[in-house]
């Protein structure tokens, strides 16, 4: 039987970043990597193509680092970061 995928939909999706991120806040994952027990997501910067980035899968589910989507600075405003953030 076939081992489950963690993460099965990480490749194409859209990220924004609470903070900037080398001056960019949206971002997209162009590739993924398993280390052992980890999960690495390639994020690239939707407005230059030049600035690259690894992350920790995991880490972009943290409400108060990332949100899913790309998401305007009105729009992340509306939304609290989640309590103890």
């Amino acid at each position: 039987m076939a081992k489950k995928q963690r993460f099965p939909h990480l490749l194409q999706s859209k990220w924004t970043s609470r903070q900037t991120v080398f001056g960019w806040r949206h971002f997209q994952v162009v590739g993924r990597r398993n280390e052992g027990a980890w999960v690495f997501a390639e994020l690239v910067a939707a407005c230059d193509g030049s600035v690259r980035l690894w992350v920790n899968a995991k880490a972009l589910h943290d409400r108060s680092l990332w949100h899913a989507g790309w998401q305007s600075l009105q729009e992340q405003a509306a939304t609290p970061p989640p309590p103890g953030a």
